[in-house]
């Protein structure tokens, strides 16, 4: 790609290097410069740009990334659309991520174009957290290099969600132990397992005997308990301690003691038949990050934990709070990236007025009535979830849609406009959403690709808080809203729509351009049915 400083005359199909704020005229980095651009730019007295333009052989930033993250994507793992030369991966499922750390050293390597970065390998991810970012750095990048970049992406980042198991836990006790210890230790230990999507399944109490730890873990396993937990009320100081001797008097082997994390560095790994039997340090009593949690989330993770996991786990293993550390580990930790949880509404509850008596969401297209070919793009799309506000012809319009996965939710003063329509999906949206697609029944073309392109594109922290589908410079529809604007749009009366709200908030509007004009055509009179089905 050649790039560099250009006169304005000569920047016909260049990609714009920075971005231009003149009067009225806001162009945006990496936009594509054509006829009008041009024009705007000379009206502006702009004489020269710095500007990128593509080479033979070259290929974009989108598609690039979207190749690299592609190859990189793994089981249990989802790709968004790519947007500003940024592909994203997420966790399908809450589980455990598995990144192969040298493959991502080597792709890193392979050029200074294409980067991944990734969550540490074995973090426990959460349903819709990201696992990992490819981003290209220029505006395009050449094929070889792309080719030597696929190969080496391939399967990097994987998650292994976790599986039901019953947990059983056996607490030990001295004759001074407070009963009160003990209770908390089991509350701990429940909620931590259920954070993992298991159950405590069975508890036991036991003297610090190895006879009686012994019936415990028996009984335990005889419930079906696996994974077995230990903790005692001493610590263990060696192998043949009190806890695994009563292990091993159940008829279990002990496989490794210790580990290379602190706190959790006298965590205790046996095994009693098929059950993994983890005697815990004493950390283990309290809900903060330790040794013990590394363990089990693999273990429920189903994956295999030995002697050679466990000592590889010293480097990032200093979880002890030192004072160079500027987090204290009492404070919340900062929230994990996580795909935007966006929701959509589907105003499908107009009278069809310019129809002539026909409800044009009803209509056939494709074999389908007009409406729904509205909702399953949104099914197809990441955007959950898909509520349809109904009004006119309420019941035809529900059958319509009928099986499909959405929330109805009815808005008897449609008559008033358009605008009763949006507050009435507006209402029904849950309280954490961090965006809405406003969507219209009467818009059959946009597909699921055009969709999952705004989303990828909205980003409110780095100020994309509305996305606005445009083709050849024109904007359409839908447009995703951030939740910062749900008040305004709440507040709006008759038979308008929130357009006016993107010139009030023109500092936080981002144009996504799409390839099609799938986003210009609606269709709400006869004449435009019969030109759709032409």
């Amino acid at each position: 790609m050649k790039f560099g400083r250009v006169a304005v005359d000569d920047a016909f199909g260049a990609l714009l290097g920075h971005s231009v704020s003149a009067g009225k005229l806001r162009l945006k980095k990496g936009h594509l410069l054509g006829p009008a651009e041009i024009a705007a730019l000379r009206d502006a007295g702009i004489a020269t740009i710095f500007a990128g333009r593509l080479e033979p052989g070259d290929v974009p930033e989108n598609e690039a990334a979207t190749a690299v993250a592609q190859a990189a994507r793994g089981s249990g793992t989802r790709l968004n659309a790519a947007f500003t030369g940024r592909a994203n991966l997420y966790a399908e499922a809450a589980g455990v991520a598995l990144v192969d750390a040298a493959g991502v050293d080597a792709l890193n390597l392979i050029d200074e174009a294409i980067t991944i970065a990734t969550v540490p390998p074995h973090e426990a991810v959460e349903a819709g957290q990201m696992l990992a970012t490819v981003k290209i750095i220029p505006f395009a990048v050449p094929r070889a290099v792309l080719d030597q970049a696929v190969k080496a992406a391939k399967g990097l980042v994987r998650v292994a969600p976790f599986v039901p198991h019953k947990v059983g836990l056996v607490c030990t006790a001295l004759p001074d132990t407070k009963a009160s210890v003990l209770d908390k230790t089991e509350a701990v230990m429940a909620q931590r397992v259920a954070n993992l999507g298991s159950t405590l399944h069975a508890t036991r109490r036991a003297g610090h005997d190895e006879t009686e730890i012994a019936a415990a873990i028996h009984e335990l396993a005889r419930l079906g308990c696996a994974p077995i937990v230990v903790v005692g009320a001493s610590a263990i100081v060696d192998r043949h301690d009190v806890v695994p001797a009563g292990l091993v008097a159940a008829g279990g082997t002990v496989e490794h003691f210790g580990m290379p994390v602190d706190p959790g560095n006298l965590l205790l790994m046996g095994r009693l038949g098929d059950a993994a039997v983890l005697c815990a340090p004493g950390c283990a009593r309290s809900p903060k990050l330790n040794g013990f949690d590394w363990v089990l989330q693999r273990l429920l993770a189903g994956l295999n934990v030995g002697r050679a996991e466990i000592m590889r786990m010293g480097a990032g293993g200093l979880l002890k709070e030192v004072a160079t550390r500027g987090l204290p580990r009492d404070a919340p930790p900062p929230p994990a990236p996580r795909m935007p949880r966006i929701a959509a509404l589907v105003l499908a509850a107009g009278r069809s007025s310019r129809m002539r008596g026909r409800n044009k969401l009803l209509l056939d297209v494709a074999g389908k009535p007009m409406v729904s070919h509205a909702v399953d793009a949104l099914l197809q799309s990441a955007a959950r979830p898909v509520i349809v506000v109904t009004g006119h012809e309420s019941a035809n319009v529900r059958a319509a849609l009928g099986g499909r996965d959405v929330r109805f939710v009815e808005n008897p003063g449609y008559a008033q406009g358009l605008s009763t329509s949006l507050r009435a999906g507006l209402g029904a949206l849950a309280p954490d959403v961090d965006g809405v697609l406003v969507c219209l029944g009467d818009m059959p073309l946009v597909a699921a690709r055009h969709l999952d392109q705004l989303i990828a594109a909205f980003n409110p922290a780095e100020g994309r808080a509305i996305c606005v589908p445009t083709h050849e410079g024109k904007r359409g529809n839908p447009v995703l809203w951030g939740a910062q604007f749900l008040a305004e749009m709440k507040a709006l009366a008759g038979d308008v729509g929130a357009r006016h709200l993107i010139g009030e908030h023109a500092d936080l509007v981002r144009e996504v351009p799409v390839a099609d004009d799938a986003v210009l055509a609606d269709f709400d009179t006869p004449e435009a049915m019969a030109a759709l089905k032409r």
